[in-house]
């Protein structure tokens, strides 16, 4: 049996969700590199409904072993880190 994994839960002074995907965009440009975080896992909630997450990234495991860097509910075909617009 392997050892569980931890989640690091990061609140934030941020206000919309708009400006906490940003950030979360934006940790995921220059932590990306990590192999030990998983940022397609990234949810979003507001501070006092926790219970209520809203994904950020699609996931969706694809053809090459990587996963759908695209944002949730995108359009068009899934892609990768340098596919995603």
């Amino acid at each position: 049996m392997s050892a569980p994994f931890w989640i690091i839960h990061l609140p934030t002074r941020l206000t919309t969700l708009d400006d906490a995907t940003a950030l979360a965009v934006a940790l995921r440009d220059s932590l990306g590199h990590l192999t030990t975080i998983d940022f397609g896992e990234t949810t979003l909630s507001e501070e006092d409904v926790q219970f209520l997450r809203h994904r950020v990234w699609c996931d969706t495991p694809l053809d090459n072993g990587v996963r759908c860097h695209r944002p949730t509910e995108h359009r068009g075909q899934c892609g990768g880190f340098h596919d995603a617009a």
